[in-house]
């Protein structure tokens, strides 16, 4: 643990350190370089992997399976996906014995154990297979509850599942500030617009996972929060003035820092007002080590974001990226999309003197430092252990309870909500495939008659005019929104809400249900009755299924406030709102 201010909190924090140098002394620069890089290997098993595996580890690699791929370079750390072709994260036991399986290759290798990661933020970005895992609710609708109590329940119960699996370290949380509502790569994944609850929300998570049992991560560093581009596909500018930055986007950092968070993630984004070059924040030695490093005092593991990502790679090369933001001041490199060419440039950079002994050494003694501060030497993944650890049935109720205190009644004009009055025909539909078929599930568990018809994401007058006829026949309609104030496009948009004004302008009741962002309210203002759920999770819909029919009230606030379409100067709804019944 860090204490405040990034400085160490214990004679075990100074022992660690000093361990660290010891480690450092006897290794070659070819071992230290292995330690700055944290990789992917695709594959559920170490040694034994299908052959689209084998084929994606060979183009990475050279090598073909995951225990070839931690021989061949020795890295600090890997990175568990469920996606990007490496399948990793199957059954709760299968991921302890890959966890196991590396580690002990590690450790016969270097000497020295790995730092297991994968984001599993909750919500939106979850890569444990729920179930059995246990289906987290998401930053925003944590936010929504105003209880940190929440938050760091909702944490501890995903430090404890990852950590039976014998995952090390959890890229969470986000401590971005969303305050603009058409942030297409953050929005629920943020705690919410007010730097003080985000701040207060942060802390708990952190306090969470370490409860847990593994390292936590602020991210993005510093502050990722208003932009309307995608990181993953362009390099997104925050024009934010530094007292801006100090008011809005820091707070949750230096929150982080001080509540002894592990690591923090550096963002690829442009900050002008912090670097005028216009590098991305991950590649700047202003922004990395005068801002993060010296002035807010961090003195854990600083580590980019992946540098796959077009934010970093559109300006950098794999060699050049990896060389520049260690020079900036990063410890670990997350995914850098040609392993042997970055790991060769930052070898030569090392021979050279463009980076030197001791920047090297600064950073791997952070490395080492961490894997002593967190057992990692002593790491251990028994399959048994996992299956009993992951989703156990109080981890499921409290985080259902928790879901439930965050769902969000916007409004109920004519108190049309609960709706008590038995076993009824409903049509559910709407423009998310996964939302239609979990509400139909929900009402159809409750002794509902229910039709569904899924709009696709860009509903066509066919579509609109089909879904308008069952309204004669039901007696309640719901409809799920997805994103229509972020991501899509305005076409996409324009056609989900063609299909709820449709729907509003029949004699039925309608209920509409945004359950992705908050904000889709305001491109139909004049509906009478709107829940926001801030995902599309099987939990998080049947929560809100049961405020419909009124099996418990709503108690959820908006962490956010929702602008008038058109106009973000004037607010539809503010932070805190929340009805009840």
């Amino acid at each position: 643990m860090w204490g405040a201010a990034g400085g160490p909190a214990s004679a075990a924090s100074r022992s660690a350190r000093e361990a660290a140098r010891a480690l450092a002394a006897r290794m070659t620069p070819e071992e230290k370089v292995g330690q700055l890089f944290m990789i992917e290997v695709a594959g559920r098993d170490a040694f034994r992997v299908s052959e689209a595996a084998a084929a994606l580890n060979r183009r990475r690699y050279g090598v073909d399976t995951p225990a070839e791929v931690v021989r061949r370079f020795a890295p600090g750390g890997v990175i568990y996906f469920s996606e990007r072709g490496d399948d990793n994260l199957g059954a709760p036991g299968q991921i302890a014995r890959l966890s196991g399986s590396l580690q002990r290759v590690s450790r016969d290798t270097s000497g020295l154990p790995l730092i297991i990661s994968v984001d599993q933020e909750g919500g939106a970005v979850s890569r444990l297979p729920t179930p059995p895992a246990t289906e987290q609710p998401g930053n925003m609708a944590l936010g929504a509850t105003w209880s940190t109590a929440d938050a760091r329940r909702s944490y501890e119960i995903t430090g404890a599942e990852l950590d039976a699996c014998g995952i090390t370290a959890d890229h969470a949380p986000v401590a971005d500030v969303n305050v603009n509502p058409a942030n297409p790569v953050i929005g629920v994944r943020s705690f919410g617009a007010s730097p003080r609850a985000v701040s207060q929300f942060v802390r708990a998570a952190i306090d969470g996972l370490h409860r847990g049992g593994v390292a936590a991560t602020a991210k993005h560093f510093p502050g990722h929060g208003d932009t309307d581009t995608d990181s993953h596909v362009g390099l997104p500018r925050i024009t934010h003035s530094r007292a801006q930055l100090d008011a809005i986007d820091l707070p949750p950092f230096r929150a982080a820092v001080d509540a002894g968070v592990d690591l923090i993630m550096t963002a690829h984004i442009s900050v002008p007002a912090l670097d005028p070059t216009g590098v991305p924040a991950t590649m700047s030695h202003a922004v990395v080590t005068g801002l993060l490093r010296e002035e807010l005092g961090f003195e854990g593991l600083i580590v980019t974001d992946a540098l796959d990502m077009r934010g970093a790679s559109e300006q950098f090369p794999p060699d050049r990226a990896a060389v520049t933001a260690l020079a900036a001041g990063v410890d670990m490199l997350v995914l850098s999309p040609d392993l042997p060419r970055a790991y060769a440039a930052v070898l030569d950079a090392v021979r050279s003197g463009r980076i030197s002994a001791s920047r090297l050494d600064a950073s791997v003694i952070r490395v080492l430092s961490h894997k002593i501060r967190r057992g990692l030497f002593a790491a251990t993944a028994d399959e048994a252990r996992a299956e009993r650890g992951v989703g156990r049935p109080e981890f499921r109720s409290d985080v259902a309870a928790i879901t439930a205190r965050g769902t969000t009644l916007v409004k109920n004009d004519g108190g049309v909500l609960p709706v008590t009055t038995g076993a009824r025909r409903v049509l559910v539909t709407g423009a998310d495939a996964a939302a239609v078929s979990r509400l139909t599930a929900s009402f159809r568990t409750r002794g509902h008659t229910v039709t569904a018809l899924d709009a696709g994401a860009a509903p066509d007058a066919a579509v609109i005019e089909e879904a308008v006829g069952h309204t004669d026949a039901v007696d309640l309609v719901v409809v799920a929104t997805s994103g229509l104030s972020v991501g899509g496009g305005q076409d996409q948009g324009a056609a989900q809400v063609e299909l709820v004004r449709a729907l509003l302008a029949t004699p039925s009741p309608v209920v509409v249900i945004g359950v992705r962002t908050p904000y889709d309210i305001n491109r139909f203002p004049g509906a009478p009755v709107y829940l926001a759920t801030y995902g599309n999770g099987a939990t998080a819909l049947d929560q809100a299924v049961g405020v419909v029919v009124g099996e418990h009230g709503p108690s959820g606030r908006l962490p956010v406030s929702v602008p008038v379409a058109g106009d973000p100067s004037r607010t539809l709804f503010p932070v805190g709102h929340g009805l009840r019944f």
